[in-house]
């Protein structure tokens, strides 16, 4: 895998393997979304991620202590380990954090990151490398 989905993914490390993006769970005709899901082959067990633009607060917990009962609820095999939620913010309070898990604390995380574009040289040098990517396969397609 290639390009910046490919390089989110070698972030994360070994063992994961995307399942969906934007995964919509309805409960009693309201509908949730979970920003990204993996499957952990390693750990056994769902990975959920959520990214938030703004400072964390006891909702998106919460929210996300929603989307990982779900999961063991409903989707995870019997023999799956449970669920672990990740929240991904610009900003948190470590105290809210606390008290808001209580014994959750274990399965869901909350990391602070900071919200960076590329640049339009980093975009540029990416582009030309897809570009080539794409010239590759097509002359060994052409040659074959």
């Amino acid at each position: 895998m290639s390009g910046l989905v490919g390089e989110f993914l070698l972030e994360l490390g070994r063992g994961f393997a995307f399942v969906v993006r934007q995964k919509r769970l309805t409960l009693d005709g309201d509908h949730f979304y979970a920003d990204l899901v993996f499957y952990h082959v390693i750990l056994k067990c769902y990975v959920i991620i959520d990214i938030k633009t703004k400072k964390l607060t006891h909702g998106d917990l919460g929210q996300m202590q929603l989307y990982v009962n779900y999961f063991d609820e409903e989707v995870a095999a019997p023999n799956d380990n449970p669920t672990i939620g990740l929240i991904l913010c610009t900003k948190k309070s470590d105290a809210m954090v606390k008290y808001t898990l209580g014994d959750k604390v274990k399965q869901i995380f909350a990391s602070k990151y900071q919200f960076h574009l590329p640049t339009e040289k980093e975009l540029e040098v990416e582009l030309k490398r897809e570009i080539e990517a794409i010239r590759s396969l097509e002359n060994e397609k052409s040659e074959a």
